[in-house]
């Protein structure tokens, strides 16, 4: 049993970086946050003694919406001090960058090779990180990336999963659903399942949104030739997956994100429901390659994530990666942050 401990005790052990996850874990619960992207860790009342002024300190400080964040800034500046030759990536993105505690994901195994400063959790769409009501965020990491400017080697921006395969911050509906027709009877009839018009929509506000992206970093004075690296996520199973699947979040439903939305369309066969995400998938980084072009040219790349979470035990849940599972997410990422750092040195 975790002995209780007080607040203030609590905070000094989310400063130390030498804390692990694991044992904050003990002192949090997860919840999930606005979007299906965003996971938020909150103080655990059974194992954290809090008084009326305790409360109040919290809530002005919000250690526990903002506990990913702080833990990576933390180790940042950690790395810095024992690595300072280390190249330096600012990243902008949601749970695949940002995940509280019980899973290790991209930016964990990115900071044990590179100075890593995270702005990440949004957990919005990407339409509203860029143009609308998250635009705080949108801003944010430009004046990150002016701030840092003589020190960014490289710039991550994860922003589309929830647009494809989240959750609406509003409606808190999945946002596959309205991607989907009726089952039509034909279980190997994959594009007849899609709503094209609304994929297409949604993927040309997508583009939108990423090339928006880059237009604003690339007219920085400074970070003219900064590489811009992308990725378009993994090919996920939704939940349930054969007769025994395993996964069940304390975060979330099993189904929270995908296997509803499949449901709410009579879609139960589970390779027309994984082909259908493919199919989707596929789209998006298609989407994303138009926007890259020739990456040595334009110094946008991609980071092509599928296969990096093959088998089912490789997901804690329908949209995210176990620890492990994240680790071949990771060597994705270093390997095209790799080439995007050698190919601006050459030009």
């Amino acid at each position: 049993m975790t002995d209780e401990i007080t607040y203030l005790e609590l905070v000094a052990k989310v400063r130390d970086p030498e804390t692990t996850d694991e044992e904050l874990l003990e002192y949090f619960t997860l919840e999930k946050g606005a979007g299906g992207f965003d996971i938020h860790a909150v103080i655990n009342t059974e194992t954290v003694k809090q008084t009326a002024a305790d409360e109040e300190l919290e809530n002005a400080m919000q250690i526990g919406n903002g506990l990913a964040r702080l833990r990576h800034r933390i180790r940042y500046f950690d790395s810095v001090k024992k690595f300072p030759d280390r190249p330096t990536i600012v990243a902008e993105g949601d749970s695949w960058f940002q995940f509280p505690l019980l899973i290790q994901e991209t930016v964990d195994y990115l900071s044990q090779v590179y100075n890593v400063w995270s702005l990440g959790a949004a957990g919005d769409t990407l339409e509203n990180m860029v143009h609308g009501a998250g635009i705080g965020h949108g801003a944010e990491f430009l004046t990150e990336l002016r701030r840092m400017r003589s020190k960014a080697d490289v710039f991550l921006f994860s922003g589309a999963g929830n647009d494809i395969i989240g959750e609406d911050p509003v409606t808190k509906l999945p946002m596959l659903e309205s991607l989907l027709l009726s089952f039509n009877g034909d279980a190997s009839d994959v594009e007849g399942h899609i709503n094209h018009a609304e994929l297409d929509r949604r993927l040309v506000m997508l583009e939108t949104g990423y090339r928006r992206v880059v237009g604003l970093v690339r007219a920085e004075r400074g970070l003219e030739t900064l590489p811009i690296v992308f990725h378009g996520y993994d090919y996920p199973y939704p939940y349930p997956w054969g007769t025994n699947d395993p996964r069940n979040p304390r975060y979330a439903d099993k189904d929270q994100w995908l296997g509803r939305a499949f449901a709410a369309r009579n879609i139960h066969d589970d390779e027309l429901r994984r082909n259908i995400l493919i199919h989707m998938i596929d789209r998006l980084y298609d989407m994303l390659a138009d926007v890259s072009g020739d990456s040595s040219t334009t110094g946008i790349w991609v980071v092509n994530c599928r296969g990096t979470l093959r088998e089912l035990g490789d997901w804690n849940d329908e949209i995210h990666g176990t620890t492990p599972g994240f680790a071949g997410v990771g060597r994705a990422f270093h390997d095209v942050i790799s080439k995007a750092i050698a190919a601006r040195k050459v030009s």
